[in-house]
């Protein structure tokens, strides 16, 4: 298998260096030269792990023997992915078991024994230094996955007050002599922005290199990441045949909360491999630059940018969109590149007709306020006694307002005690104050639901990282903590 960047067609290389570069050098993102394809039937009568080697093994090329094994032997329940049936159409793919209790544990945990591989397969023995920018999750899921993992370091910018008090502690308090978490004074669109700015300066990298370093990426820009997700639809539609929900061969509807579209491309992904998916839903929060986006085809993020009760959607510019810009352009590079260059110069770009209409073939979309969402978690809870969090509240706030014809996946991303005081607000409790063990057995006492341990745990644990710079010296603070000159 090999792989081409969306911004130059002459790009190729091979799936190990894709999963070590983790964005190409032109800037641009990888994407397999050709699609596998994987026919779900194979995959009925297998666990969840042996489901994820499969599509693994369709895309990555070299020895990935144990990864998937060992990755998902680090979740808190035999299934990985359940599947929740709440009625005769609706069911919820639960993917927050995993030690962080939220959806990126799913990829996060498989990477760093990816990257791993990968380095091996090429005889790379460099130091990697991996770069993230989160708006909460992903931070936390990175730093997890890559703790003391030999041969890398990671570092994590997040947006100080960007972030649930939970999803900040968590990572001020992570564990690992490897590891580093940086405060940004600016949203999460601020902090990507600067780190693909690192991935392209080139005095960085010289500084890196001479240190023994070479950068990658934990975000769902690096196809390693992206590839693992989809081996979740895979799963669920498994699950919906083998418990005669669904007959062979029908087509279900996934509902996914989406901020940086990797999520959702994911499903994407499994569709072009012969999955039997109907609509993919985008559910967005008010940050709603791809419901407009979908809905008129213009791409614009001159607006305002929302704070939301669902921080890990609060993103502006979806990374993972320019995947999918390739694909309906006829895989046109110069074309992408020209878009991502528009984007940044003037903050929008518009596809044509012929291109919109490919888009509204796969996707639908919609989005919902912190109103709408908190009403979507009473009303989840009252007909159910399904407890869901906020960014899962945006999808079912989104597919509880359409029409069902089949069998519909809503896709859950977190855990609820990420987010609890929006939660017990949603269910009629006075939460006015930041998280805390005492909200935490509040809000076990109303739905039964325990609390994570690992979560109580964050407001005890010694904070270990506190600092927080602009995201115009994100870069200068990268060459000083890692590289061999100071910048």
């Amino acid at each position: 298998m090999k792989y081409i960047s969306t911004r130059d067609g002459s790009v190729c290389v091979s799936a190990a260096q894709a999963v070590i570069d983790g964005i190409s050098k032109d800037g641009g993102l990888y994407v397999p030269a050709e699609f596998p394809k994987l026919d779900y039937r194979q995959l009925l009568d297998m666990d969840y792990a042996a489901r994820a080697h499969s599509v693994l093994r369709a895309y990555f090329d070299f020895d990935i023997t144990g990864v998937a094994e060992e990755a998902y032997a680090t979740f808190e329940t035999d299934d990985p992915a359940p599947l929740v049936k709440l009625d005769d159409n609706v069911f919820v793919l639960e993917l927050w078991h995993g030690r962080t209790h939220a959806f990126k544990d799913m990829a996060l945990s498989v990477l760093p024994r990816l990257m791993t591989k990968a380095k091996a397969a090429v005889g790379d023995r460099s130091e990697t230094l991996i770069l993230v920018a989160t708006s909460g999750d992903t931070g936390k899921a990175a730093l997890e996955g890559f703790k003391d993992v030999d041969g890398t370091r990671c570092c994590v910018f997040y947006p100080t007050d960007g972030v649930s008090r939970v999803q900040k502690l968590a990572m001020q308090t992570q564990a690992g002599d490897n590891v580093c978490v940086v405060g940004i004074t600016g949203n999460f669109d601020d902090a990507q922005t600067a780190v693909k700015r690192a991935f392209a300066d080139d005095r960085l990298a010289q500084s890196l290199h001479e240190n023994g370093i070479s950068l990658s990426s934990a975000n769902s820009i690096n196809i390693g990441r992206l590839v693992p997700q989809i081996a979740y639809y895979y799963s669920a539609y498994c699950d919906l045949v083998n418990a005669g929900e669904i007959a062979d061969g029908d087509k279900a509807d996934f509902v996914v909360p989406t901020g940086n579209f990797g999520n959702i491309l994911a499903a994407r992904y499994a569709m072009e491999m012969g999955l039997p998916i109907g609509k993919l839903i985008c559910a967005s929060n008010k940050n709603n630059v791809l419901t407009d986006f979908i809905n008129t085809g213009v791409y614009d993020v001159n607006r305002k940018f929302f704070k939301t009760e669902s921080p890990s959607m609060d993103i502006l510019v979806s990374s993972n969109l320019e995947r999918l810009l390739f694909e309906v352009s006829g895989r046109d590079a110069a074309l992408t590149r020209s878009r991502m260059e528009e984007l940044k110069s003037c903050g929008k770009y518009s596809v044509s007709e012929q291109e919109l209409g490919k888009i509204r073939e796969v996707f639908d979309c919609g989005y919902a306020d912190d109103e709408q969402a908190e009403a979507a978690i009473a009303e989840v809870f009252d007909e159910y006694g399904y407890l869901i969090d906020t960014h899962t509240a945006a999808a079912f706030a989104v597919a509880l307002s359409g029409e069902t014809s089949g069998a519909t996946v809503v896709v859950s991303t977190a855990n609820p005690y990420k987010f609890a005081p929006a939660v017990l607000r949603a269910l009629g409790e006075d939460a006015k104050d930041e998280a805390s063990v005492r909200m935490f057995d509040t809000m076990c006492d109303i739905t039964a639901m325990e609390a994570p341990q690992s979560l109580k745990d964050v407001f005890t644990a010694k904070i270990r990282f506190d600092k927080t710079v602009s995201p115009d010296n994100i870069i200068s603070f990268i060459g000083q903590q890692y590289g061999k000159n100071d910048r």
